[in-house]
């Protein structure tokens, strides 16, 4: 489906912001061994695997892939993760999600990795706006957006290409 807006970011655009996010993991995590990629259902896990494998270009890290499932309606309910605990716990970890909107699904997976000691914690995203409704920010974002409130920012994946759009 072909969302209609205004593109803030090209294909081009978000292929080299998730180059720059990549290498900006690498450096924060240039004394570590491994470190464990976690995407948020949908969107963020696409753009999970894609900084995976932008960081495998450029870095000597083992890698790891981790799917946070929360439901985004209701973050209260149960979130599970694609790795057992035990995979993550003590390693660094970066959670990530395609918009950070309200904060609210950020700060719900923050929660949940809070209940697992690890060596460091980050958050990336691809697009940050700037209206959030809980304290949580980005450590590594792509690009940062002051919009009215009414409007909405979609990050739409293809096979072949990626866009952001304000709507």
């Amino acid at each position: 489906m072909k969302t209609t807006g205004t593109i803030i970011l090209s294909s081009l655009q978000i292929e080299q912001k998730i180059k720059r996010i990549a290498f900006q993991i690498y450096e924060s995590n240039s004394a570590e061994k491994e470190v464990i990629i976690a995407g948020i259902v949908g969107n963020g896990f696409i753009l999970a695997q894609k900084l995976v494998q932008a960081l495998q270009e450029v870095s000597p890290l083992k890698v790891g892939i981790c799917e946070v499932v929360i439901n985004k309606e209701n973050p209260l309910e149960y979130i599970s993760t694609s790795l057992k605990s035990e995979e993550y716990k003590n390693k660094s970890l970066v959670l990530v999600d395609d918009v950070l909107n309200s904060g609210a699904t950020l700060i719900y997976g923050i929660k949940h990795f809070l209940n697992v000691p690890l060596k460091q914690f980050k958050t990336a995203v691809l697009v940050n706006r700037n209206h959030k409704k809980y304290p949580v920010k980005a450590d590594f974002k792509g690009i940062s957006l002051s919009t009215s409130i009414k409007k909405h920012v979609y990050v739409e994946f293809t096979k072949k290409s990626a866009e952001a759009y304000l709507v």
